[in-house]
C-alpha cells in the first residue's frame, strides 16, 4: 500500500503553497482525460486557465485567429457611394484591419450594396460584432460573420415583426433623418431610405428594422407620422407578420344594388311553404317505342328516257364566203392604196 502511494507521489512535486503539481503527465494521458468531457466543460476549463495564465490565453488567441473564418465580417446595407476606404475607416476603431473591400458590379462598375472586412485578430472581429449596426455614409449598415451569410439576421424568426415599411417620404428626407425620427421608439438594427442606383435619388420609401418587437409596435402605434413636412405611412414590411400565416382574402358579401327611384325593384319571388325550388319532376317510365310504319310512294317511278345525240356545227374562222342578204357593202372593205 505504501509502495503505491510512493509511486503516485513521484509523479508530483510540491509547490510553495503546498499544492501538488504534475511533472510527468504527457500529452497522450491528458488527451485521454479530456476526450470524455463535453464541449461546455472544455470551454469553461480553457477560459479559467486562460484568465489565470497569460501563455495559455496567448495560445488560445493565436489558434483562434489562425483561421480567417473567425475574423472575416460580411457588411450589408451600404450606400451606393460607399467606397472601400470609407468602409475600412468605419471599422478601424475595433482593431487592425487586414483587408477590406466593397463589392462592385463588373458590368456597370457600381456598388452592389455590401462588402467584407477581415481583421487581423479574432478579438477585433468579436468587438465589432457587439455593435453590429453602424452608420456609414448616411445609411445604417449591419455586419455579421461572413461564414454565417444572411442566416443570422434575415432568417430570424421574429424579423417580420421587427421590420417596418415607411412610405410617402419626401425627396429631401435622408437616411439619417429617418433613423433619428424612428430611433425614439427603440434601438434600430438596420434602416435606410431606398435610393435609385442610377440617379442616387430617393424612391420615396424606406425600411426600418428594430432590435425588439416591442419597439416596432411602439412605432406602429405612434400617432405622429409627419416627417419632412409630409404624412408618412408606417406598416409592417411583410403582411404576414401579424399572424405568421398567409392571409386569405375576405369572403365576398352579396350586396343589393339600389335602383333608380322611377324603377321600383320588384320583390323576390318566394316559394310556397312546403314546396322546394325547382319542383321535383317525375321520371319517364322505361318503355321502348316502335318506329312508325313506312309511307307508301304516291307516284310510280318513271323510267329514264334517252335522247339521240346531235352534232353541233361550229363556225369556221375568217370572213364569210357569201355576203349576208340585206346588208349591202358588208363587210366594209378598204381599197388598197
Amino acid at each position: 500500500m505504501e509502495d503505491s502511494k510512493k509511486r503516485k507521489l513521484e509523479d508530483y512535486e510540491v509547490e510553495e503553497n503546498g499544492q501538488f503539481s504534475s511533472i510527468n503527465s504527457d500529452e497522450k494521458q491528458l488527451r485521454s482525460m479530456l476526450e470524455p468531457l463535453a464541449k461546455s466543460q472544455l470551454v469553461d476549463l480553457l477560459a479559467k486557465l486562460g484568465s489565470k495564465y497569460s501563455p495559455v490565453a496567448g495560445e488560445i488567441m493565436s489558434l483562434a485567429s489562425a483561421d480567417p473564418v473567425h475574423r472575416k465580417l460580411f457588411v450589408r446595407g451600404l450606400a451606393w457611394n460607399t467606397t472601400s476606404e470609407t468602409l475600412c475607416a468605419a471599422f478601424q476603431e475595433h482593431g487592425e484591419i487586414e483587408e477590406g473591400a466593397v463589392i462592385f458590379d463588373k458590368t456597370t462598375g457600381k456598388s452592389r450594396g455590401y462588402g467584407f472586412i477581415t481583421f487581423k485578430h479574432m478579438e477585433s472581429a468579436q468587438h465589432a460584432l457587439r455593435a453590429s449596426s453602424k452608420l456609414i455614409d448616411g445609411r445604417m449598415a449591419v455586419c455579421n460573420l461572413a461564414c454565417e451569410g444572411l442566416s443570422s439576421a434575415s432568417t430570424a424568426p421574429d424579423q417580420a415583426q421587427r421590420k417596418l415599411y415607411i412610405g410617402g417620404l419626401s425627396p429631401d428626407t435622408t437616411s439619417e433623418m429617418l433613423l433619428n425620427f424612428f430611433g425614439r421608439h427603440g434601438e434600430i438594427e438596420e434602416g435606410s431610405v431606398a435610393y435609385d442606383k442610377d440617379t442616387n435619388r430617393s424612391r420615396g420609401f424606406g425600411f426600418v428594422t428594430y432590435k425588439t418587437v416591442e419597439a416596432a409596435k411602439k412605432a406602429l402605434d405612434d400617432p405622429e407620422r409627419t416627417l419632412g413636412g409630409r404624412n408618412i405611412t408606417v406598416k409592417y414590411a411583410d403582411n404576414k407578420s401579424r399572424t405568421g400565416q398567409v392571409q386569405l382574402p375576405p369572403a365576398v358579401v352579396p350586396m343589393t344594388i339600389p335602383m333608380a327611384s322611377g324603377y321600383p325593384q320588384p320583390p323576390k319571388a318566394q316559394a310556397p311553404v312546403g314546396y322546394g325550388y325547382p319542383p321535383a319532376v317525375a321520371s319517364y317510365p322505361a318503355s321502348s317505342y316502335q318506329s312508325p310504319p313506312a309511307v307508301p310512294a304516291l307516284y310510280p317511278t318513271q323510267p329514264q328516257i334517252s335522247y339521240a345525240s346531235t352534232a353541233v356545227q361550229k363556225d369556221t374562222l375568217g370572213m364569210p364566203p357569201v355576203m349576208p342578204m340585206g346588208m349591202p357593202s358588208y363587210p366594209h372593205y378598204i381599197a388598197k392604196q
